[in-house]
């Protein structure tokens, strides 16, 4: 592959990726405008946010088996499409209830380019390469965050909440039409792959049957969730408590997902001299301790906006080293099925950030305590997660009936 054809590739498969970070990301300096003009209390239009978490969890793992019997093209089309509509309705909402159902849609078509994007990483690049490019697609993904709130924050200040939408469902068209004309079209369609639920179901189980895919799985879904517990209490904390304007909150939002794109690059090289398997274990355990450090800073109420900036900043470099491992660990055993496992692997992820984001919404204290208290929380558990798949002897497995390939790991 020539390298100009493969920067071209990781960078559509990136932009296919960050539709759900610019969906999730773009519209929260305008919640506390929405709040206003629908008549609700910020913690009601944080709702929308877990909606669309439950949504992509929802979605993908229709996706997965879409993916792999048609090919990765024709249902990534079908769902942006479906994508595009839904965000234009998103502008003209009339409610917060209406809302709620439409980001649920936007999010069902949306995910599409998330699972289509990891099932393409493990189509084109050899396995050995799989880690490195998960973590530049992590790169782009990180990218967004430092783009979305900024320039939510400004539209939302000078042209109204609503444009947001209109210009999400622009950037995914533009998105569309450079997959369409532009990438590789993957693995090829599994004409005899059933998608009968129950036998759907089972394909399912036998992926899940893997013993290193649940274990990353569940590890990566869990520590990946923290990001979504300060997504989901950040609007609240630095808005209202800390009480910074729009443009300063996206800036601070840009600046904590700086964090992410300097640990993804440093994840570059740490794979050439350690395993992604001990790269997971020391992100999580220093996260870990920067979380219960989180905590007990704002209990003992030694945290000003600055300080509190700083150690979030520490805690979310691991972000950038623990997911793109996670992911490289969970798909490894998998060729063609790759788009099933990718689904399960992406649903974990949402449902667990859906979860965490309702969670900080429904115990809302006016503090910032409910926000670091999920964060860290998230990191422990993605952190037990893996030292007890380590103590467990692990018994010889035979690679799942669906796909005849040999399991491999990294």
């Amino acid at each position: 592959m020539k390298k100009r054809e493969h920067f071209v590739i990781i960078l559509i498969l990136g932009a296919l990726s960050t539709i759900s970070p610019f969906s999730i990301d773009m519209y929260l300096p305008g919640f506390p405008a929405m709040a206003k003009d629908l008549g609700v209390s910020i913690s009601k239009i944080q709702l929308s946010l877990t909606s669309y978490l439950v949504g992509i969890a929802i979605g993908q793992l229709f996706y997965g088996p879409l993916l792999d019997k048609y090919g990765r093209k024709k249902p990534l089309v079908v769902g942006m499409l479906i994508y595009i509509i839904a965000s234009i309705l998103c502008a003209y909402a009339a409610s917060v209830e209406n809302l709620i159902i439409l980001r649920f849609l936007q999010a069902i078509g949306g995910c599409v380019g998330m699972v289509a994007a990891q099932a393409l990483v493990r189509d084109i690049f050899p396995i050995n390469k799989t880690a490195q490019v998960l973590a530049l697609l992590t790169l782009v993904i990180a990218v967004s965050p430092m783009i979305a709130p900024t320039v939510g924050g400004y539209m939302t200040a000078h042209f109204h909440w609503h444009a947001v939408f209109l210009v999400l469902a622009a950037i995914t068209a533009v998105i569309l039409l450079a997959a369409v004309f532009y990438l590789p079209e993957g693995a090829a369609p599994e004409r005899n792959l059933s998608l009968n639920p129950a036998k759907v179901l089972v394909n399912y189980k036998s992926v899940l049957n893997q013993r290193q895919f649940l274990t990353y799985m569940l590890a990566g879904g869990i520590a990946g969730a923290a990001p979504f517990a300060y997504i989901a209490g950040s609007a609240n904390v630095f808005m209202n408590i800390y009480h910074v304007t729009e443009q300063e909150y996206g800036l601070i939002f840009g600046f904590l997902a700086f964090a992410m794109i300097g640990s993804t690059q440093l994840n570059h090289y740490l794979l050439k001299k350690f395993s992604s398997r001990d790269i997971i274990q020391f992100s999580l355990a220093y996260q870990t301790i920067t979380g219960l450090f989180l905590v007990l800073g704002l209990w003992l109420n030694i945290f000003n906006v600055q300080g509190l900036v700083a150690v979030m900043f520490v805690f979310l470099t691991a972000h950038g080293l623990n997911q793109p491992n996670a992911a490289a660990l969970s798909l490894a055993p998998f060729a063609k099925s790759a788009g099933s496992a990718s689904a399960l692997l992406g649903s974990m992820r949402m449902a667990m950030g859906g979860l965490v984001s309702a969670s900080v919404s429904f115990i809302h204290n006016g503090t910032a305590m409910p926000m670091v208290i999920m964060m860290a929380l998230c990191a422990l558990g993605g952190l037990i997660t893996v030292l007890l798949d380590r103590k467990i002897p692990h018994k010889k497995q035979s690679e799942p009936s669906l796909n005849k390939e040999v399991a491999l790991t990294t």
